[in-house]
């Protein structure tokens, strides 16, 4: 049975054409639309933990609470002790020491004085140490525009737009004017060996890189950083181990009730993104269940259409004795055999096309220059497992779904009505 059904498929392309054309398209923009929402909120998490979070970040409670002003008075003292816990206890995470921290960045002339000033949004990060990550984590060697990286004390790199919004060439002296831990005002004196672009707006206006050791003299943050990161196994993610981590360790802490006691925090409750992610899987449910109704409505009024023009194949079939519930299952099997059909071609489309856009990617430098979040210019599509077989739930059911509707009208054949119609 049905093989038959399959070869009037194949004979009859009014039958399977159009429905295999709408489930192909279907198919294929719920496919690519999973492969572009899961690369675009990939990178968001990818990039605000390398930036900014990590996986899970340790800070101490009273610069928690301040974090968006950078109050390295209130930074976390004794690191090194801590940074020394933490390896023993998790020894499977990737732990760094960072300070971030702001200021004036002022260019001097062949005089001394004042040629040019920017703002700067630094960060202190371990740069000559051999065996830091923080170069692959952040990616500065592959950033780098123009110079070479830091390998000595009192070298930095600077964002590539600031340098020639100041006009600053490699080699320049340059004066960061920010204030030291314990409040007063600090001057110290860099040099800019390298410029760089990160590819993230946020980042790109004024950055400036140096290693945690110089920025440490420089604002009298001697053993004391800003916030201790710490990276799963694999670079990836996960809530649940990191809220396991979290839970672990603060109960270390539940008696100390010092603004200066450490404590930890997951990615998403530091970052803002767990409601841009609940509204990103949101959208993504809501948008096949669109797509299902959508096409169901397509489907079945090309069921009716279909229906009509196969009337009098049908009341043949009642005629000759054939039950009404097995024509009825007859076209639910052809629907089925519709339904994969479309969900193959149009998820073999959609994956080509999120393919494309994985290794290309998609350039929206024009439109987000003032964009304030950690989010890449480049957007790039993402596949996953998921992304093989999502696009078979709307493909289907849609196709069942209009099926079963317009089928109804079978049951509600006139048997006794044949002979008059087929003597027209």
């Amino acid at each position: 049975m049905i093989t038959f059904i399959i070869k009037g498929l194949l004979r009859d392309r009014h039958r399977s054409l159009f429905p295999v054309i709408m489930v192909t398209i279907g198919v294929f923009i719920t496919v690519f639309f999973q492969a572009f929402m899961g690369g675009i909120l990939t990178d968001m998490v990818d990039s605000t933990a390398r930036f900014s979070t990590g996986h899970v970040k340790i800070m101490s409670r009273a610069y928690m609470e301040n974090e968006d002003q950078l109050p390295n008075d209130l930074a976390l003292t004794g690191v090194d002790a801590i940074m020394q816990d933490l390896k023993q206890k998790y020894p499977d995470i990737t732990w760094v020491k960072r300070i971030k921290y702001g200021g004036l960045l002022d260019i001097p002339d062949e005089n001394g004085e004042t040629r040019s000033q920017g703002a700067v949004a630094g960060f202190g990060v371990d740069l000559h140490n051999p065996k830091s990550t923080e170069i692959s984590t952040l990616n500065i060697a592959n950033s780098i525009v123009s110079g070479r990286m830091p390998d000595k004390p009192g070298e930095i790199l600077i964002s590539d737009e600031m340098a020639r919004d100041l006009k600053i060439a490699l080699g320049d002296k340059a004066t960061l004017i920010s204030s030291t831990m314990f409040g007063s005002m600090a001057i110290y004196n860099f040099k800019v060996v390298g410029t760089i672009k990160f590819g993230i707006p946020m980042m790109d206006r004024g950055a400036m890189i140096a290693d945690i050791s110089d920025i440490q003299e420089a604002l009298n943050m001697e053993d004391a950083a800003g916030e201790i990161l710490g990276y799963l196994p694999g670079g990836v993610y996960d809530d649940k181990v990191c809220a396991k981590i979290a839970d672990n360790f603060n109960a270390g802490y539940t008696d100390n009730e010092s603004g200066f006691a450490p404590v930890m925090s997951k990615l998403q409750e530091i970052s803002g993104l767990s409601d841009y992610l609940a509204l990103a899987n949101n959208m993504a449910s809501t948008i096949a269940m669109i797509f299902v109704i959508i096409m169901s409505i397509v489907l079945w009024n090309a069921g009716l259409l279909g229906g009509l023009r196969r009337y009098g194949e049908v009341g043949v079939r009642l005629a000759i004795g054939e039950h009404k519930g097995h024509v009825y299952s007859s076209l639910l099997v052809e629907s089925v055999a519709i339904g994969l059909v479309g969900s193959v071609i149009g998820t073999g489309i959609g994956l080509m096309m999120a393919y494309w856009m994985q290794t290309k990617g998609w350039d929206f430098s024009n439109t987000m220059k003032n964009v304030n979040m950690m989010i890449p210019l480049v957007f790039r599509a993402r596949i996953t497992s998921v992304t093989y077989y999502i696009g078979f739930f709307p493909g289907l059911i849609s196709t069942l779904l209009g099926t079963a509707l317009a089928g109804v009208g079978i049951y509600k054949r006139q048997t006794a009505s044949l002979f008059k119609e087929l003597e027209t």
